[in-house]
């Protein structure tokens, strides 16, 4: 391991608009698993004093800088405001942080903003990916002018990092970049038994995490108790449909939004957690059920096989009827006890956060002149 000199730290700067909320739970507002990932790696990083951090974040009328679980939080653009000046704001976070390394993750504007920044001002520049549609040429197919940029930002990266072996496969054959692997971190509660009542899910609105599948599936099971957290996504029009919708079912239970210090305890004494998205890359709430020894049943995504691979739920391929008769099956004899202690398992393997900080230092540590 490359020495680093305590007075001299590695300076690294997160950019992530949408993760405020998530430092400031007060702040009632839309974020995602993404902003989750590099939050969890962030606040990690500052416990050791080799590391320098800050994290540029949107502007939720916070002060234009504050220091909260060690990291330095650098306010920037507006989300209601001209993008223009969004971008000049950005820029001047970017500034602002004045970092040796940046990291950025999803699919944006800011990603070749970052690119060229980095380029100019020879800082390194690290992208994560944060979807499968980012990987498989599918981003770049429904975004013709952003998807090129994006292309030609990758290009540029000094290192790109993605979330499962499937998304580096189909990152090198549809844009020809090499990536490392490194699965999203959770830090890990103690195991403990505890009563599982209810199946859960917990996801945003957005058409593509398929929250309709999970009302449908509680419709076809109405002995069971059925509890859904969905948080409107950004632009959705629908939103308030859905949530009528979901409330006129007696057996939901319907949150919209809960804070993400307080969900565990929901996948907590969960049976079972659902996915029904149409994509994603990895997605921290199969982390969090398997954390909380929660079996999971996936409509689709399935990331490197794991569920499968490990015991830990069910996979449906994208068939709606056999969502269903998976989760009969995981009923059944109470299936999805062992599925989650085995998912369990699998996630002191390969996730917990004590073990991920040490490949994310490696990689920050080998830019360290």
């Amino acid at each position: 391991m490359t020495n680093i000199n305590p007075d001299n730290p590695i300076r690294v700067c997160f950019i992530s608009p949408k993760a405020y909320p998530i430092f400031n739970p007060r702040v009632q507002s839309v974020f995602g698993g993404a902003e989750v990932d590099l939050y969890t790696i962030s606040t990690e990083l500052a416990k050791d004093l080799r590391y320098h951090v800050s994290f540029i974040v949107a502007d939720y009328g916070q002060p234009s800088q504050e220091t909260i679980e060690n990291v330095r939080i650098i306010k920037s653009l507006d989300f209601k405001k001209n993008p223009i000046t969004g971008a000049r704001k950005v820029w001047a976070a970017f500034k602002q942080a004045n970092a040796d390394i940046y990291i950025i993750k999803t699919a944006s504007p800011g990603v070749p903003l970052l690119a060229q920044f980095c380029k100019k001002n020879k800082k390194v520049f690290i992208y994560r990916t944060a979807s499968t549609r980012e990987c498989d040429g599918t981003y770049l197919k429904e975004h013709r002018v952003l998807g090129r940029l994006f292309r030609n930002a990758l290009k540029k990266a000094d290192c790109v990092l993605t979330q499962n072996n499937n998304d580096r496969d189909n990152l090198q054959q549809s844009i020809g970049v090499d990536s490392t692997v490194i699965r999203n971190a959770h830090h890990l509660p103690d195991a403990a038994n505890r009563q599982k009542e209810f199946i859960l899910w917990v996801g945003r609105s957005a058409k593509v995490k398929g929250p309709q599948r999970f009302i449908e599936l509680a419709q076809r099971f109405t002995k069971e108790k059925f509890v859904m957290i969905c948080q409107r996504a950004t632009g959705d029009d629908h939103y308030d449909v859905l949530v009528k919708k979901a409330t006129a079912i007696e057996n939901i239970e319907f949150h919209p939004r809960v804070n993400y210090q307080q969900v565990g305890e929901y996948f907590h004494d969960a049976k079972i957690f659902v996915n029904t998205s149409d994509s994603e890359g990895f997605p921290n709430t199969f982390i969090e059920a398997c954390k909380y020894a929660t079996s999971i049943l996936s409509y689709q995504v399935n990331p490197d096989g794991f569920i499968d691979k490990y015991n830990c739920g069910q996979h449906c391929k994208g068939n709606m009827e056999q969502l269903t008769e998976s989760l009969k099956y995981m009923l059944d004899q109470e299936r999805y006890v062992k599925m989650g202690q085995d998912a369990r398992d699998y996630v002191e393997q390969h996730h917990d956060i004590k073990m991920i900080i040490e490949k994310y230092k490696a990689i920050f540590n080998r830019y360290n002149n």
